[in-house]
């Protein structure tokens, strides 16, 4: 392909994540024949992002061969290390900054986000981890006592400091919350969370933030914001991510938190769909949302890729959240804010936290209880009209048991 040809695909994506090899299959559910194009800046075709954090490295029968989805195998043209610069809207073209040119006749972006970084100099060893690239590494240097510094209390900090102290590796844990994931969780699970790492011998350094970091020989040095350093062999940042949407703004679509959608991920312009992180859409329980979670990638993919291929399917479904470490695992739709009255229901073993405003639930979070999702659902859809009427009314579906 030479910089001034121009290549066509009846489906192009801009991004290789979660969303696009779902939006792949979903075209092929409508579509068996039209031409895809993937153009990625990872160096990894699509894959299972979440296993990176989780069954990697808890489950002996799951391997690196496990993580990638194969997309190739829908026929997708895939474009490795390559990234897009700019939309052409009105001649239907993406300019990638290798000079090349490819033309759609429906378009999807999926551009994701962008981990967060802190000041400090470059180095392998410091991974703002969000790819299959960053686990490689991770793998190569965890273990055999080596000591790990895990920055931010967000999903991939709680999974990753959690799931290296399994792997024979020291933790030094650092987060700016008072008690781990005080934030999203009511004061007596977050200090239930925080002791199972304390158990498992994790430093925990709590209410502080990481400033930068620096090198001193072979150790990388953390410096916090109470003054103090930390040492160690390696840096894990986990402090969130930045939705990627200066493309979409300066091809002039209608951006607000995110790329604003209609039901069927349609974006302001009709031959241009988005989905995933950075889509803006009006979810049917929750209103108006933008939302930065797996679940959300997977369903909204496979719409977005069958709303491409003609079939105007809605996307009327409402993600979930969840988390597994240690022996604790919870799952969670809607708003998690513990400013919220709350009220705890102890059900079949663990317990089911409704977050509520004017009495109601806005929020459900399960914890080791294994909900039917569709009924926690229902009840932030239909709420009772009590709160004395949600004790009992979620509990472990009877195929968990």
């Amino acid at each position: 392909m030479t910089q001034d040809s121009v290549k066509h695909f009846d489906y192009l994506m801009v991004g290789g994540g979660t969303v696009a090899g779902f939006a792949a299959e979903g075209i092929r559910e409508v579509d068996k024949d039209g031409t895809i194009g993937i153009i990625s800046s990872e160096n990894d075709s699509p894959y299972t992002r979440p296993a990176l954090t989780k069954k990697i490295w808890t489950d002996d029968d799951f391997t690196e061969e496990d993580v990638p989805f194969h997309t190739e195998e829908t026929g997708a043209e895939i474009f490795l290390q390559t990234t897009a610069v700019s939309i052409d809207k009105e001649n239907k073209a993406v300019r990638t900054s290798d000079g090349h040119t490819f033309s759609y006749g429906k378009l999807l972006l999926a551009t994701g986000g962008q981990p967060q970084r802190i000041e400090g100099p470059d180095d392998s060893r410091v991974l703002a981890f969000r790819t299959f690239d960053d686990y490689r590494t991770l793998r190569s240097i965890s273990g055999s006592g080596n000591h790990v510094i895990v920055v931010g209390g967000s999903y991939i900090g709680t999974e990753l400091a959690a799931n290296l102290a399994l792997n024979n590796t020291k933790v030094t844990f650092i987060y700016p919350q008072d008690t781990l994931s005080d934030n999203r969780l009511p004061k007596e699970l977050a200090e239930e969370y925080e002791n199972t790492y304390k158990n498992h011998g994790i430093k925990l350094i709590s209410g502080t933030r990481a400033e930068s970091y620096d090198k001193d020989g072979d150790d990388l040095v953390v410096a916090l914001d109470n003054g103090e350093k930390v040492y160690g062999d390696a840096i894990v940042l986990g402090i969130g991510v930045k939705p990627l949407l200066e493309l979409a703004e300066e091809s002039g679509l209608e951006v607000d938190e995110g790329v604003v959608t209609d039901t069927y991920l349609r974006t302001s312009d009709p031959d241009i769909f988005t989905a995933g992180d950075i889509a803006y859409y009006p979810d049917p329980i929750l209103g108006r949302n933008r939302i930065e979670h797996v679940d959300h990638a997977r369903k909204s993919g496979t719409t977005a890729g069958k709303n491409m291929a003609g079939a105007q399917e809605p996307y009327d479904y409402t993600p979930y959240f969840y988390s597994m470490v240690f022996d604790i695992s919870w799952k969670a739709i809607g708003t998690l804010d513990p400013e919220l009255d709350y009220y705890i229901d102890e059900v079949d073993g663990g317990k089911v936290v409704y977050y509520l405003e004017d009495n109601k639930p806005v929020g459900i979070l399960t914890w080791n209880v294994e909900p039917d999702l569709d009924e926690v659902r229902n009840v932030l859809s239909n709420p009772p009209e009590s709160k004395d009427a949600l004790k009992g009314l979620i509990r472990e579906k009877e195929d968990s048991e």
